[in-house]
């Protein structure tokens, strides 16, 4: 599932695109789930590429058969990588064909060929590839081995670059979507089979998923409502110099956090607070994170005086929870 932490990372993303070029709620929130559906599309494409990878590699492996002069490891190859039994089963499952059906996964043409032929050749010479393949097959020597080709492929240069020029998007979310998968994969057991559930990386069929993102589009609108008003508190508390010289993503990014901490009852200050610190972080100047642990400490004395804080709820009770999603 997406976390919270990258979530509020995509509606920093689509508040700040409204404030580069206004558009209407309505719209906002539908490039909002653009976004999110084109992150499902490059995990699926993730997952593809590998089982892809393998395909390529029985390729390659059958046309050695058939050279003039083959040797003796070409007339008899080791089909280990080809036969692996994880593969095989997630490439014959319902919901993994789905997904490649419903994100028009198509690796076919001369390019994608050469790309996937030089990775295998690459990755042919590595010792672990012979360690497995004179090694014991069972499903879960078979799942391991998969990871290792999983990692392989996602740190392949010319398979992310091909993938970065699809979508600007990609690029900086491109590990943590793979780390998803990796993970997605490793929990899979040998019941693994055509009916298995295989999740998407926000998946509607997932209560927590739906949760998730409910909580992103809510927050999402929120702030998009009420950015006037926390300019003027800002704006309120600046002591000694001018508004405008504070860091427009300071500002989207206290939009963002006044939102959360005054229509989201269940989740702690605490957590609030530290999530638009480690945002700053990521997306602002280097003394943003202090101004913003400044600014909001302020700002919840403010709102707690006039009533707009009013934290209930388990997330309340317990804050390792929020963290736990994240």
């Amino acid at each position: 599932m997406l976390s919270r932490h990258f979530l509020r990372s995509k509606v920093l993303q689509t508040v700040y695109a409204v404030h580069a070029d206004p558009v209407d709620n309505v719209v906002a929130e539908k490039n909002f789930r653009h976004i999110i559906s084109r992150f499902n599309d490059l995990g699926t494409l993730q997952l593809s590429a590998m089982v892809h990878f393998v395909e390529v590699a029985a390729t390659v492996i059958d046309e050695a058969q058939h050279k003039y002069l083959p040797t003796e490891a070409e007339r008899n190859p080791n089909r280990r990588l080809p036969n692996n039994l994880f593969i095989q089963k997630l490439a014959a499952n319902y919901d993994y064909r789905h997904h490649c059906k419903e994100s028009n996964v198509n690796w076919g043409g001369v390019e994608y060929d050469e790309m996937f032929r030089q990775a295998y050749s690459a990755f042919a010479k590595l010792p672990d590839y012979s360690e497995y393949l004179n090694s014991e097959q069972t499903f879960e020597s078979d799942q391991q081995f998969a990871l290792k080709v999983f990692k392989y492929v996602m740190n392949y240069e010319l398979l992310r670059d091909n993938l970065f020029s699809q979508s600007l998007l990609w690029e900086d979310d491109f590990d943590q979507i793979a780390q998803y998968n990796f993970m997605m994969l490793k929990a899979l057991d040998d019941t693994l089979d055509e009916s298995t559930v295989i999740p998407l990386m926000s998946d509607e069929r997932i209560q927590k998923d739906v949760e998730a993102l409910g909580f992103a589009r809510q927050l999402l609108l929120v702030t998009l409502r009420h950015s006037q008003e926390v300019e003027d508190m800002i704006r309120s508390h600046l002591k000694g110099w001018e508004f405008e010289r504070v860091a427009g993503m300071d500002v989207l990014l206290l939009n963002m956090a006044v939102a959360e901490l005054t229509e989201f009852p269940s989740i702690p200050e605490r957590v609030t607070v530290d999530e638009y610190i480690e945002l700053s972080k990521e997306f602002s100047t280097e003394r943003s994170k202090l101004f913003i642990n400044g600014i909001l400490d302020k700002f919840i004395i403010e709102l707690r005086s006039a009533g707009r804080i009013n934290k209930s709820g388990r997330g309340l009770l317990d804050p390792s929870i929020e963290e736990e999603e994240q």
